[in-house]
């Protein structure tokens, strides 16, 4: 559960303040929000009257210097006022970084997820109107397992049994606050002219408007989890949380409690080599699933939405748990025939049929054919695993080693790819990706850097060659 931190880990310290009311009310947020952004744009319009007369490199030194000062002040001012707008501007973090300035986007990256929590009196109050008797069933830790924007997380026990479970309990008047929120967020952009007001920010607006509403849809993410655990309960592997429908509303989720540590933990970067690679070949078999069985991905790959649950090294295997299904999304058939058809590329390294499987895509049949080379580089370099150094002669050298597993770590892959997009991306042709397309590449990216961090060695072809006709 990205949006509440991480339910499965006790916070540390106490929480010592708390607020007893989240401000919701549109008026005293507008209000805020008009100041802050018509302190931004004066600023930003008497820059551009100062610099009129200065050469062009000192007009953009100046012009980038006041940039990150005003979108850093702006961020502040967001973040006072938390709910569904600190939400709305770390979506816009990490999806926009195709249309937003940088300046910006490092500005956005700063939002703090950890915030203050609700008091318990106003979350017991929330819980009993969503609950009502069933809340007696449960003894509720007032403490929270963790904290965010919209929701905050409780674990409890259910005196029947003493089943562990936790509640997701979204935070009073957020869902009803999003689309004010989002017109707030849209109007300071314009004013303060810190984004272009593009034909892709209005799309990206837009996705970000869903993806706000499917994070307040708790019916839709339990649906969503039950789904995956049915998928997956058979597999020793994984553990999904189940959900309990019992008390699960329209503003409470709830599901089992499970233990484990983070992905990025000391103890899980100690393990043997042979007990990271299981784990790093189980992370990455689910992206593989998803996108060839499922046709639905998380596309929300945050490192907080996995644990571990460590087992003995012996006859306790070691198992990944997946958390937060809010993300999940469905993708168009034709979208997923072309992502497959580039994957069956990279699988043979031939770049020929790399530009082919661009087809039918409207996206990259936009793009004049002497682009879609440079284009196709890119994929190819990005499928690099899923190749052997028998076919794939590009590969470095230590990108596989003598099991011929790929090397994550030791590959440097994702920076490579970086690099190579940088270099696709400077044709004037080359314009915003569509966002579902995005979400894709995002998903591959997160898995990508899952492999590295733990370090492990994974044979991705095989888990692909069942896929490849």
């Amino acid at each position: 559960m990205s949006d509440a931190s991480n339910p499965n880990t006790r916070n540390k310290h106490k929480q010592h303040h708390t607020l007893d009311k989240l401000q919701t009310s549109s008026f005293d947020r507008r209000m805020s929000l008009a100041k802050a952004s018509f302190r931004a744009g004066s600023r930003w319009a008497g820059v551009n009257a100062g610099t009129l007369f200065s050469s062009q490199e000192d007009k953009d030194r100046k012009r980038k210097q006041v940039m990150s000062e005003q979108a850093h002040y702006l961020v502040h001012e967001i973040g006072k006022l938390k709910g569904s707008i600190v939400k709305i501007g770390q979506m816009m973090a990490l999806y926009g970084e195709h249309f937003l300035p940088v300046e910006v986007t490092e500005a956005l990256h700063t939002l703090n997820n950890d915030t203050m929590a609700l008091s318990w009196s106003a979350i017991e109050k929330q819980l009993k109107h969503e609950l009502g008797d069933k809340l007696n069933d449960l003894v509720v830790d007032q403490e929270p397992l963790g904290t965010a924007s919209l929701a905050q997380v409780h674990r409890a026990v259910r005196k029947s049994d003493g089943l562990e479970i936790v509640l997701k309990v979204q935070y009073p008047g957020v869902a009803a606050a999003i689309d004010s929120d989002l017109g707030l967020f849209r109007n300071m952009l314009k004013i303060t002219r810190l984004v272009p007001q593009t034909r892709e920010f209005d799309e990206w607006f837009d996705e970000v408007s869903e993806m706000m509403h499917r994070e307040v849809n708790y019916p839709m993410e339990a649906a969503t989890t039950e789904r995956f655990y049915e998928r997956l309960k058979d597999d020793p592997r994984y553990i999904v949380p189940q959900i309990i429908q019992e008390y699960c509303t329209t503003g409470v989720l709830c599901m089992t409690f499970e233990r484990g540590v983070p992905i990025n933990s000391a103890v899980m970067l100690s393990l043997p080599q042979s007990r990271r690679d299981k784990l790093g070949a189980a992370s990455i078999e689910i992206t593989i699933r998803e996108l060839f069985e499922w046709d639905e991905m998380q596309t929300d790959p945050n490192f907080g939405n996995y644990l571990v649950r460590l087992g003995n090294g012996k006859d306790i295997p070691d198992k990944t748990i997946l958390l937060d299904f809010g993300a999940i999304r469905g993708f168009d058939p034709n979208l997923l025939k072309v992502a497959r058809a580039l994957i069956h590329a990279g699988y043979h390294h031939d770049k020929e049929e790399m530009v082919l499987a661009m087809h039918g895509y409207a996206f990259f049949d936009k793009m004049p054919p002497g682009t879609k080379p440079a284009m196709a580089d890119v994929f190819i370099m990005a499928t690099e695993p899923f190749t052997t150094l028998l076919n794939n002669p590009d590969a470095p050298y230590n990108a596989f080693d003598a099991d011929g597993k790929y090397v994550w770590k030791q590959s440097m892959l994702h920076s490579r790819v970086m690099r190579q997009a940088a270099e696709s991306m400077t044709s004037p042709f080359f314009s915003v990706p569509p966002k579902e397309f995005m979400f894709i590449s995002r998903k591959f990216i997160g898995a990508y850097t899952f492999m590295t961090v733990i370090d492990a060695h994974t044979d991705v072809r095989a888990m692909v060659t069942k896929f490849i006709k």
